[in-house]
């Protein structure tokens, strides 16, 4: 109970328990050479142990490039490290440096892939997870019985904030229950963000009074952490109900700032995944990673989609929505997947059959904005393909009922 482990995928030509003791004390006691400190008692007290080794196999080259050779087999395991929970204490980015840190340069292995981590249940005691998550963010929305369904708004620059304002009416009077910001949008010189915020915000109340229902945009609050902190402000003052941060760049700490700071939910954007993920023999799993940024505080997380536009396998994608959907310590501090990358009505029937259930945000940036009817027209295709999923439709019964998923299926099936 006191102890937190870290499973790994390696890949190694060095006598295979010594490549993994190299492993354990590097990231706890050990260095290069025997030195004087590491006394029995410390080495009991501090350094890794490891726990399961499982030999997956043999290969006959190396996976990375600038591999040093040892001479051996090219062996892959699967092998399970701990450490006491007092090497770290409550602290996530000693927690990372600890259970990835140098570990991915070590010379003996041509590959090592960060795949799970287990957290005691006394970080409870610091971190107690997302705030809104799944429950949460449904309530706020006020959607049930279906998925959130959103967009982003789009180009992604070069709006000005009236131009965003106008998309953003047009987008809540067609029913959509949510809306952000890309990624690439901060606060340039043509749509500073206190404008974009104030002119969408006006919209989105004038149609909470008239309509008794409160979309959701999340403003991008990138950047530094004071920076974070008043945008955050600023949106709580002008009625706002979500912000977004891009978390590989903003950094653990300042998303746990921010988090700590927050009165709303914080959609987390996770773009340059890639650099942790594409290797299958380098980087670290969304499992091993979504983790922490969970207990950082984060409340929505992105996982591309089934078919998406990326590299990323549709069984990737389901895995990390299964991940998101299962509690760190209990039901209420599940984050909400984020279903996303060049999703349309098609893939709402695959992925209702391959998740089971709605517990999901579906976010369509060109499958709505790009339907050739417009953009009310997108929003409706893809409510009413969810719609024609859950009551157990398949995608030719939905084109039959409804004209708006019709004519998405003949665009953008061209």
């Amino acid at each position: 109970m006191d102890r937190f482990t870290a499973t790994y995928w390696i890949e190694t030509d060095f006598p295979l328990e010594k490549a993994i003791n190299m492993m354990a004390g590097e990231q706890s006691t050990g260095t290069f050479v025997k030195v004087p400190g590491e006394t029995s008692k410390v080495l009991e007290q501090f350094a890794a142990k490891v726990e399961t080794i499982k030999v997956l196999g043999e290969v006959k080259a190396p996976s990375l490039p600038f591999s040093r050779r040892f001479g051996g087999p090219i062996l892959q395991a699967e092998v399970t490290l701990s450490w006491p929970l007092a090497n770290v204490g409550f602290n996530l980015s000693n927690l990372m440096a600890t259970v990835a840190g140098n570990l991915f340069e070590l010379a003996p292995f041509s590959g090592l892939k960060l795949l799970d981590i287990s957290i005691p249940e006394a970080f409870r005691k610091k971190y107690t997870g997302s705030k809104f998550g799944i429950e949460g963010t449904f309530q706020l929305a006020g959607v049930q019985g279906r998925p959130i369904i959103g967009t982003i708004i789009k180009p992604s620059v070069g709006l000005d904030a009236k131009s965003t304002a106008q998309q953003v009416k047009i987008l809540v009077e067609a029913g959509l229950d949510f809306i952000k910001d890309d990624e690439l949008m901060g606060s340039p010189t043509y749509n500073r963000f206190e404008d974009r915020v104030k002119a969408s915000m006006k919209v989105i109340n004038d149609h909470a009074l008239r309509t008794g229902i409160m979309p959701m945009y999340a403003f991008n609050v990138s950047g530094s952490v004071d920076e974070m902190l008043a945008r955050h402000d600023y949106v709580l003052e002008q009625g706002g109900t979500c912000i977004m941060a891009s978390l590989n760049w903003v950094g653990l700490a300042a998303l746990e700032k921010l988090a700590e700071h927050s009165q709303l939910p914080i959609h987390g954007h996770r773009n340059g995944w890639g650099l942790f993920s594409r290797h299958p023999a380098i980087g670290i799993s969304f499992t091993a990673l979504s983790k922490i940024w969970r207990l950082a505080g984060i409340d929505h997380l992105h996982v591309n989609g089934l078919r998406n536009k990326f590299c990323e396998p549709d069984e990737s994608v389901l895995k990390s929505i299964q991940a998101l959907q299962s509690p760190l310590w209990t039901k209420s501090d599940r984050a909400l997947p984020v279903v996303s990358s060049g999703q349309w009505a098609s893939q709402a029937f695959d992925t209702y059959n391959a998740v089971g259930n709605t517990e999901l945000m579906y976010l369509c940036g060109g499958g709505i904005m790009g339907h050739p009817d417009g953009m009310v027209a997108g929003v409706n295709s893809i409510k009413e393909a969810w719609q024609a999923a859950i009551e157990g439709l398949d995608a030719a019964a939905a084109q039959a009922k409804f004209p708006s998923v019709k004519k998405a299926f003949e665009f953008f099936e061209k």
